[in-house]
């Protein structure tokens, strides 16, 4: 967005423009810039270097002068089809988060009638490519070579690379672990396309566009970005926001064995620690969760003794960790981690929307708070409005008198 000066000095070209006929001064277009990007000249709007192009003024000008000229965002991209998932093993085993990955591929591709490709790369991972094809993928694109039994960014860069070019997909979902945001950017880069990580939600338009949601400024906002003209679109998701792919009774999908000998092994692997299994909230099928309501560190024993009554786990929003209440794994949010339980009992809990966007796929949420008007009130189920101080050891009560602990589980009984 900015240009050479005819004298060497960078000018700022905003690629949003103002129509001086529709203008009518009314400032609406600085007041909701969370950039600060507008300025006033002579009475009439500019744009200034801090613009980032966003849709946001254009959208609330109420006199329509906003507007992105055609042309400005380069040609449209034609050919790529279809959807393509890296697919991460643990060991020998496929990671959790591949087939939620896959699950998400075949939801947008079947708008548009296209095929969903995995490409899985390892030592010795034909297994794992067989077990892929049960879940209706229409390829899987199988890169086994030696080289590739320990993850080292290049070679396993080298393999994407290899796929992408092979297939030309439009999308390219990844995962958002220590894997994928090692070799997703540096993907990117080669493709000279656009990638945005830490996706919480994927659609999908007519024309092949990926608008791609995820938490920006601090979580502050939900940013939905696109990629007009690079392909693939790239994205990373972060593990636990979607729902699996089930198994099909009848997969038709074929594997595709290609041959490949990574271009850079520079470096080799001489040894591997595994580290020490800890248990995480995201492990957790009940969580029952701590906030600021919770007023000093021994009340949360009756948390505790809660979430063991349930046979769950208890975790806690950001504050409570810095304050070494409860160490980081215990987290939910954008900065902890994201779970997906079968019940999330939300105890003094605001409800900011970094902490909403680690828990909202719970498939049930239960909030204590003492005010009805919390934004955490919007997204749960149930809502006890109370203190958590009265509600916590009424619950316990109710389940240590008449054995209620199924009800608020989930778990069955005869």
């Amino acid at each position: 967005m900015s240009g050479p000066h005819a004298e060497g000095v960078e000018i700022f070209v905003s690629v949003l423009k103002i129509c001086p006929e529709r203008c009518d001064g009314c400032g609406i277009c600085a007041d909701v810039c969370p950039f600060a990007a507008i300025t006033w000249t002579q009475g009439r709007p500019e744009f200034n270097e801090n613009c980032r192009a966003c849709p946001i003024c254009r959208e609330e000008c109420p006199a329509d002068a906003i507007y992105t000229p055609e042309g400005d965002a380069g040609p449209e991209p034609t050919g790529s089809a279809g959807v393509m998932v890296a697919a991460e093993l643990r060991g020998e085993e496929i990671e959790p988060v591949t087939l939620e990955l896959i699950a998400e591929a075949q939801r947008l591709a079947r708008h548009l009638s296209w095929p969903v490709h995995c490409v899985i790369f390892g030592a010795e991972c034909d297994p794992a490519a067989r077990e892929l094809l049960r879940y209706g993928v229409d390829t899987v694109q199988l890169y086994q070579e030696p080289a590739l039994g320990h993850f080292r960014p290049v070679p396993c860069t080298d393999v994407l690379e290899d796929a992408v070019r092979r297939l030309d997909p439009a999308v390219l979902l990844m995962a958002g672990t220590p894997v994928g945001r090692s070799l997703a950017p540096r993907l990117a880069a080669r493709l000279r396309t656009g990638l945005t990580a830490d996706c919480t939600s994927l659609e999908i338009t007519g024309d092949g566009r990926l608008l791609q949601t995820r938490p920006a400024y601090g979580g502050d906002i939900m940013a939905t970005i696109e990629t007009p003209t690079g392909r693939p679109q790239m994205a990373t998701v972060r593990p636990g926001v979607m729902p699996p792919a089930e198994p099909v009774e009848s997969p038709g999908g074929e594997i595709v064995h290609c041959d490949f000998s990574p271009s850079d092994l520079r470096t080799r692997v001489t040894a591997t620690h595994p580290a020490p299994e800890a248990e995480t909230i995201a492990d957790a099928e009940i969580v029952v969760a701590a906030g600021r309501g919770v007023k000093q560190r021994e009340d949360l024993d009756m948390l505790e003794s809660l979430a063991r009554a349930l046979g769950g786990m208890v975790g806690c929003t950001r504050p409570l960790v810095e304050a070494g209440w409860l160490p980081s794994v215990r987290q939910v949010g954008l900065s902890g981690r994201t779970v997906r339980p079968r019940l999330y009992i939300a105890c003094g809990i605001n409800g900011a929307i970094q902490h909403v966007a680690g828990m909202r796929s719970s498939d049930v949420i239960v909030a204590v708070n003492q005010d009805e008007d919390a934004p955490i009130m919007e997204v749960a189920h149930y809502a006890l409005v109370g203190d958590l101080y009265e509600v916590i050891p009424g619950l316990l009560r109710a389940i240590e008198e008449g054995g209620d602990a199924h009800v608020l589980s989930g778990s069955k009984t005869e």
